[in-house]
């Protein structure tokens, strides 16, 4: 049986919708923290999945060898915690052990990257970066469409 292609989720605007939680937070705490809304504690515990995230999770892993590869902000401890909830609660049965945190995402092996943002090394992944929420992959369904067919 041949392997399957690895495949790596992000989490910040690609499963999590990050503006969810800064929506949750009260004025004063959005003031403190302005700039820096990845540092206020506790916040990634307060996010949403993004619209159709959780299904396309459960759909690519048929095919793929999935896992989550994302940043945690360095200031923020809580973020750490508050990843490994947000998985175990919205997709422990397909990701159970399968959340890599890194600042350095072109470190890892794989076939695939879906990612937003070119940062932390995504821009230099060894496989292909698929950009979510770009012009040409602005949604799951576009995401979907394209692994499929090279799968």
């Amino acid at each position: 049986m041949p392997l399957k292609k690895r495949l790596y989720f992000d989490m910040d605007n690609v499963l999590v919708d990050f503006e969810s939680g800064i929506a949750r937070l009260d004025e004063a705490t959005r003031t403190a923290y302005s700039g820096r809304l990845d540092e206020v504690p506790g916040i990634f515990s307060l996010m949403d999945p993004m619209p159709g995230a959780i299904a396309a999770v459960h759909q690519l892993a048929k095919d793929f060898d999935v896992y989550i590869l994302s940043t945690a902000p360095w200031k923020n401890p809580s973020a750490w915690a508050d990843k490994v909830t947000w998985v175990t609660e919205y997709l422990d049965d397909v990701l159970h052990k399968r959340l890599i945190l890194s600042h350095h995402k072109d470190f890892l092996k794989g076939d695939y990257l879906i990612d937003d943002r070119p940062k932390h090394g995504a821009d230099n992944f060894e496989g292909e970066w698929i950009q979510f929420g770009s012009k040409r992959f602005p949604d799951w369904k576009t995401v979907i469409e394209y692994l499929e067919e090279r799968n």
